[in-house]
């Protein structure tokens, strides 16, 4: 108990800390149009992506030991799915939906982390669902089905961009299981994208967990082997990774077709592999503690990607305001030059006249006072015409070749850095574009500073925090093997 307290009060202190420090300058900034604490308040997310039949909803299933999602060979859903816990609901009852919520409503509610998918439309909305299942697996984490992936929909056959929708989720999602079929293993068109495209922009590699199912549709062993050998080269294709990632095997004896006394003798080796699922469900439990990680990633990111937008705000600033300085400095010498000449002008022109009538030093004196004024006065108009007008002149081509290269703005001596610059380049330049460069510089300074005290000391507080709670962990379980007395029979935490 003391250990699911924690954790709740470490989740609430993370969600503080985004709202207090991080959503204030991703709004102000146009990082955002909506708080980023929405994305990570709820609960965890677990996302399952593959195509139409991978069998995504048996495996839901599955997990939840009733018949919750319809399954099918040809496709039976074309939704994106969120299926919840139902607290209100006695988990004594028979497990079944309880209740069921629409797009309009879930884009619409503050107390679901979804605000910010009403960017992609209501062609998507009414694609998008949500089912309250009275679930014991339920208890600590969610499921998103997604609808199967294709070869031949595109995009617009959907009526919204169904990878930037994938995009979003796998934003939020802690974990993200991608399902394969033996029939076609890492084939399909949008599921190779996503992989290829989408995933890396969106989440980290640790999140991410390659399920080959329905393992039981392989004749014999030496076919399992040779799909799964076509699978694991279709993924260093599309990763690009030269050591295979983990693959899971899996399947649903629940939904094994019939078959005959032969074909069932050569898959006598399901029964081996029948740890696979138990691993694999395993993962999925262990959602919560990915979401707390998730949660610390997520400040050390979007602190990182926002400080380093307003280095590059502040750092154009500072180039304008050197222009600005070199700029003055040129017209003064030039308003200078200009009275002086004026000046020198009128005491050539005149004084050899006045010599010529024997003035006086006194008359020298007053003609040397009149030129110098004049001079001065020629100086002034020069320097104010040179600030209003000419300043403004080469101001504007200076912004320009600051935009043209804004890739100068801020060092990149590293691959993060210019990962981290690439994730908010574009938004710098739309700022800047948008405010002409005018925004009070010193209370984006003060904000950078800010944020980089959240991102060094608030980061390393919060792994200190997590690797508590992973000890705690460790203790309970020691308390638990040493405790039970002679004949009794642990529980596994």
């Amino acid at each position: 108990m003391y250990r699911e307290n924690y954790y709740h009060s470490l989740q609430a202190e993370l969600v503080e800390m985004v709202a207090d420090h991080l959503t204030p300058v991703a709004l102000r900034y146009g990082y955002t149009d909506t708080p980023l604490e929405s994305s990570v308040k709820w609960r965890p997310q677990v996302l399952l992506l593959g195509n139409y039949s991978s069998g995504k909803s048996t495996l839901i299933n599955e997990l939840l030991q009733a018949y919750i999602q319809d399954t099918g060979q040809a496709p039976t859903d074309d939704s994106f799915t969120v299926i919840t816990h139902d607290e209100s609901e006695s988990e004594t009852l028979p497990i079944r939906v309880t209740d069921e919520r629409d797009g309009k409503v879930l884009l619409n509610d503050q107390e679901y982390p979804f605000e910010s998918l009403k960017k992609h439309g209501d062609r998507f909305a009414s694609h998008f669902r949500m089912k309250r299942v009275n679930s014991p697996f339920l208890k600590n984490l969610a499921i998103i089905d997604t609808p199967g992936m294709h070869d031949s929909h595109a995009e617009r056959d959907r009526g919204y961009d169904y990878l930037e929708v994938v995009g979003s989720f796998v934003q939020m999602a802690d974990l993200i299981l991608i399902l394969f079929d033996p029939h076609k293993a890492g084939t399909v068109r949008e599921l190779r994208r996503s992989i290829r495209e989408t995933l890396p922009t969106r989440t980290h590699e640790d999140r991410v967990r390659f399920v080959l199912n329905r393992i039981d549709e392989c004749a014999s062993l030496t076919d399992l082997l040779r799909v799964y050998g076509s699978l694991c080269w279709n993924l260093s294709q599309m990763t690009g990774r030269k050591d295979i990632p983990m693959v899971y095997l899996s399947h649903s004896p629940h939904a094994a077709p019939a078959s005959s006394t032969e074909s069932e003798d050569k898959k006598a080796y399901l029964p081996y592999l029948a740890n696979q699922r138990e691993e694999l469900k395993n993962a999925i439990l262990k959602a919560p503690l990915h979401h707390l990680d998730h949660l610390a990633t997520f400040i050390e990111t979007h602190g990182g990607r926002l400080s380093h937008l307003l280095e590059a705000l502040i750092s154009y600033r500072r180039k304008f305001r050197m222009f600005r300085l070199k700029n003055t400095l040129i017209g003064f010498i030039v308003s200078l030059v200009c009275g002086g000449g004026m000046s020198l002008a009128m005491l050539t022109t005149e004084m050899p006249a006045q010599i010529g009538e024997y003035m006086g030093a006194a008359g020298l004196e007053g003609l040397v006072h009149q030129a110098l004024g004049v001079g001065g006065v020629i100086a002034l108009l020069v320097f104010i015409l040179w600030m209003v007008l000419i300043q403004g002149l080469f101001a504007k081509p200076f912004r320009r070749k600051l935009l043209r290269d804004i890739d100068t703005l801020t060092p990149l001596e590293n691959q993060s850095r210019k990962d981290t610059w690439e994730s908010i380049r574009e938004l710098a330049y739309k700022y800047l574009e948008k405010t002409g460069g005018r925004f009070p510089v010193g209370q984006t300074k003060r904000e950078h500073n800010r944020l980089l005290e959240v991102c060094e000391k608030g980061s390393r507080e919060v792994r200190e925090a997590l690797s508590e709670l992973s000890n705690i962990k460790a203790d309970e379980i020691e308390e638990a093997d040493a405790s039970p007395a002679d004949g009794e029979t642990l529980r596994t935490k």
